[in-house]
């Protein structure tokens, strides 16, 4: 048992480290936020849409959804056009005044934003089916289930901890100078990622 919640957390730490679009937007919001809970509907949405892939993937529901060539393209071509469209609201958001306690973008639109970000990400998806799939059939049973549990806490404890460390950002910058830096940098992975996915388009 101790062997598989191992395997769990790391095979879910290194499948959710690298610096995405998600990542991003979470850690952005936690910066804008004037308190930490005005970030958590992006925490909670994009916890629960991972823990939605990860059951998909488990259960092997994921790979029939995906087996349609004509799905894949849909799929990367709107999240192409929703990043492109998230990467200007992120570029020209402005920082919070001191006196603010809202989160630069309003909770009907962190939902929706965290919501795309996770569910709309070609790559992210099949990475879940890729290799947290793959990887779960070595598992039966109440093992799999563990193995499952495990790779979605590693999930919620992440998007928590990613929004604290933008929350504790936001505390730092007192002018709004590093907020205005975040949001442009942000938005610039966000562009790059859509780019990628559009080159993948052709090239795959």
């Amino acid at each position: 048992m101790i062997q598989t919640i191992l395997h769990g957390v790391l095979l879910a730490f290194g499948l959710i480290l690298p610096l995405g679009v998600q990542n991003v937007f979470i850690f952005q919001q936690g910066a804008s936020s004037k308190k930490f809970i005005n970030a958590l509907p992006v925490v909670i949405t994009a916890s629960i849409c991972d823990t939605i892939l990860i059951t998909l993937s488990v259960t092997g529901v994921s790979v029939l959804i995906l087996a349609s060539p004509y799905l894949k393209t849909a799929l990367l071509v709107f999240g192409i056009l929703f990043l492109l469209y998230m990467g200007w609201q992120t570029w020209k958001s402005k920082p919070n005044t001191i006196e603010s306690n809202q989160a630069s973008f309003p909770i009907r639109k962190q939902i929706l934003f965290a919501t795309s970000v996770s569910l709309l990400n070609p790559h992210a998806i099949l990475d879940t089916i890729g290799i947290i799939g793959t990887n779960s059939l070595q598992y039966e049973g109440t093992e799999k289930f563990i193995f499952a549990f495990t790779c979605i806490i590693v999930s919620w404890i992440w998007f928590t901890s990613l929004a604290i460390a933008g929350r504790i950002v936001g505390k730092i910058d007192q002018t709004g100078k590093i907020m205005v830096m975040i949001n442009k940098i942000s938005a610039i992975i966000i562009w790059a990622i859509a780019i990628y996915l559009l080159s993948s388009l052709f090239y795959t």
